[in-house]
């Protein structure tokens, strides 16, 4: 039993075995040896390595599908709302977008002068909004996001699943 933090952390763990296991497999493949000569390695077999490599994709999908679940079935609340794990992640992550550009926005003038194409003419770029109320705008959504986030963050550490880690803890 590990908590869905632990398991988030597991997934990149198993992603980067995966790796390391097919390089194994492609030093193990080849050997080069003389004509009449027997080949020697001190790699190991082929048939290990792909059974171990087989291991570790079946508990990567099975710990896919464990944290899919939890993300489903477990809910934080925000704002009045309860909201699904992947809910709450994508909108954490909507409004981190949504303040971005608000911050952008804000840091605009409200008008500034622009060149013009002829002798004697001035234009002016004006916005068509308050820098201000978009700048203050971001802030908001910042912090939204970040209380979203902890939210996020302490249910994945309260949530368990069934999921045996000890073959890499």
């Amino acid at each position: 039993m590990i908590n869905l933090a632990e398991a988030v952390k597991l997934k990149s763990i198993l992603a980067k075995k995966v790796q390391e296991l097919i390089n194994e497999l492609h030093r193990s493949a080849f050997v080069t040896v003389e004509k009449g000569q027997a080949p020697k390695t001190s790699n190991r077999a082929m048939t290990v390595i792909e059974s171990e490599l087989a291991q570790v994709r079946l508990d990567i999908r099975t710990l896919d599908r464990l944290v899919y679940e939890a993300n489903i079935h477990n809910k934080v609340d925000f704002k009045g709302e309860q909201l699904a794990l992947v809910e709450a992640i994508e909108l954490a992550s909507q409004l981190r977008a949504e303040a971005e550009l608000c911050k952008h926005l804000g840091t605009h003038e409200k008008e500034t002068v622009r060149m013009g194409y002829g002798e004697g003419t001035m234009l002016y770029e004006i916005a068509m909004f308050e820098p201000d109320a978009y700048r203050e705008r971001s802030l908001q959504l910042e912090k939204d996001a970040h209380k979203l986030s902890n939210l996020i963050n302490a249910k994945n550490y309260s949530v368990e699943i069934q999921f045996d880690d000890s073959r890499y803890f």
